[in-house]
């Protein structure tokens, strides 16, 4: 059994000596012994709320974590933090709620940790931005910290197939264009979630659950098992052992996550056909820990890797079925032999990645990771843009795409519900550009996804036949000609403010460009003319948001950052 001396832990100031009494008393009335109040305190925190599937399975894989750090004596200290479900917040104004969200997390779990001086953490989540928010929270405050996914939620079956929310949104548009009976959208809704989890394709949460395993901060292969599976508790004990482990050790976050852990994790992003908002996460994780990584540093790594995942949207197989085939270990031993990974970053085992892959054989019995000698397509199933249109740049998504040129004319609108009202309607022809414009970090507030917009127009059958583009975010379930992210923003006055309807504008995947056609003079003189929009939101949490939210190629980040960190929380 080990001995924590607790004389430099941070819970000594609410633990030890006499002047401490009446904190101890507190932790009597809560039924403590004396020598549980005599031992590092771990912040077991989840987010764990009802809102929606991603989140109901996380407060019993707590207990199981909370048991891990008993076992290997520490004292748990469970926590809630709140979390907003993008599957349910989609396609109208409760979306401008998702992004910031992150920052909220980020900020309550610093503030619970400092608050009563916890002296290590693990964390579980299991809906998109809950997953960057807890990491976020990791590095920002510095103890030692162990990631946890909640699980992938288990495909639907409809009509003999495997089938997800991403349906579910695109039958909606086929419901719409009337190629779609009530009676069978209620039969596909009824059947499409059937579990807890986060949704199952390769969208924002499975992503960086990926990614949680391949920078470092969570143990391998805790990612992979579906949230109803049992064996995610077993994973989730040792999660509590292992970061006890690293009290001991003195091993923090920031001495895993180091700027080749990021490219890491970029690459991983790219080899799965990842979520275009891991361009978002990573910059903003990366922040936390005092290293400048934009949004055009990962697309550098999205360029050199191979697309090797056949993952939904733009594949054929689900979160689950990458289990079974062998894994997120698996796809980083592909990827590490490969020479695409750097074997020598430290984890939360304590060992290198590379020593924790050692055992690891390709199993040539699947079908859904490919070796990396035959990809699924030579670079990233994600790509960074940059042009006239996107100074700052931009992002988009092209697994699954095989025409990676778009040029055509601008349609403008300046909100996601008047661009949805338009295609719902199908007031839009093949050969445009629809534009979403002030839905940025600042003008949104909030940065929207755009799920139900492009779900309606690939319902429609026009996925292939228009591009959209926007200052906002895409869905991790988005797929098509769909950029995000243009920078600078609308609401800062961008070239995406100056677009008229007509302008040509250029895009291509393969170039990583996104051009406006439109003369320089011409934009000068709409420059000179044009004025900032006033928001809706004057006060409140959104109000707060847009006072001091940065740009979204820097990761949308709103304070400075751990470069201008004067102490860091865990050497207090």
């Amino acid at each position: 059994m080990t001995r924590f001396d607790k004389s430099k832990l941070p819970s000594r100031y609410v633990s030890v000596g006499p002047e401490r009494a009446p904190h101890r008393s507190y932790y009597y009335a809560m039924g403590m012994t004396e020598e549980e109040i005599n031992q590092p305190f771990v912040g077991v925190v989840s987010c764990w709320n009802e809102a929606a599937p991603c989140n109901i399975s996380l407060m019993r894989q707590a207990q199981s974590a909370k048991a891990g750090v008993r076992a290997a004596s520490g004292t748990p200290r469970e926590f809630c933090t709140i979390t907003v479900t993008d599957g349910i917040a989609m396609g109208h104004e409760g979306m401008k709620s998702s992004l910031v969200s992150r920052e909220v997390i980020a900020d309550s779990v610093e503030l619970t940790m400092r608050g009563h001086c916890y002296d290590a953490m693990v964390g579980l989540a299991g809906c998109d931005k809950s997953l960057p928010g807890l990491m976020m929270a990791m590095l920002r405050l510095n103890v030692p910290s162990v990631f946890m996914y909640g699980g992938s939620i288990m495909p639907g079956e409809f009509k003999g197939k495997d089938v997800t929310v991403m349906d579910v949104f695109e039958a909606v548009g086929q419901h719409a264009a009337g190629n779609l009976p009530d009676s069978e959208l209620h039969d596909l809704e009824c059947v499409a979630c059937p579990s807890a989890g986060a949704c199952g394709g390769q969208f924002t949460a499975n992503t960086m659950a990926c990614v949680s395993e391949a920078i470092g901060l969570a143990l391998p292969n805790s990612a992979g098992a579906p949230a109803p599976y049992v064996s995610r508790d077993a994973y989730a004990e040792a999660s509590g052992r292992a970061v006890m482990d690293l009290i001991a050790r003195n091993i923090r976050p920031r001495d895993i996550v180091t700027r080749k852990a990021l490219e890491n994790a970029a690459t991983v992003v790219a080899a799965t056909g990842g979520s275009t908002n891991g361009g978002l996460h990573l910059p903003a994780m990366a922040h936390e820990a005092g290293i400048d990584f934009d949004l055009m540093e990962v697309a550098e790594i999205f360029k050199k890797t191979p697309y090797i995942a056949d993952l939904k949207p733009g594949g054929n197989y689900v979160a689950k079925d990458m289990y079974e085939a062998g894994g997120v270990p698996m796809l980083l031993k592909t990827l590490l032999d490969g020479g695409y990974l750097h074997g020598d970053c430290l984890t939360v085992t304590g060992k290198s990645l590379a020593e924790n892959l050692e055992d690891i054989t390709f199993n040539p019995d699947q079908k859904v990771i490919y070796p990396v000698s035959n990809p699924i397509s030579p670079t990233g199933g994600v790509v960074g843009l940059k042009g006239s249109l996107a100074p700052d740049g931009a992002i988009v998504k092209v697994a699954g795409m095989e025409v990676l040129q778009f040029e055509g004319t601008a349609r403008c609108f300046d909100c996601e519900e008047d661009a949805f009202a338009a295609v719902a309607s199908e007031q839009y022809k093949p050969g445009e550009v629809l534009v979403i414009r002030y839905e940025g970090p600042k003008g949104g507030p909030g940065m929207r996804e755009m799920l139900s917009t492009t779900s309606a127009i690939y319902g429609q059958g026009n996925g292939d036949k228009v591009a959209l583009i926007t200052d906002g975010r895409f869905s991790g379930a988005t797929r098509g000609f769909c950029i995000g992210h243009v920078g600078p923003e609308a609401a800062e006055g961008g070239p995406i403010a100056l677009i008229e309807d007509g302008d040509k504008i250029s895009i291509d995947a393969e170039a990583g460009t996104i051009d406006l056609l439109v003369e320089a003079t011409v934009l000068a003189e709409r420059k000179a003319k044009w004025q900032a929009r006033e928001n809706d939101f004057a006060s409140g949490t959104l109000w707060k948001y847009m006072q001091t939210v940065g740009p979204a190629s820097k990761g949308a980040v709103t304070h400075p950052g751990g470069a201008k960190e004067k102490k860091q929380y865990a050497d207090i």
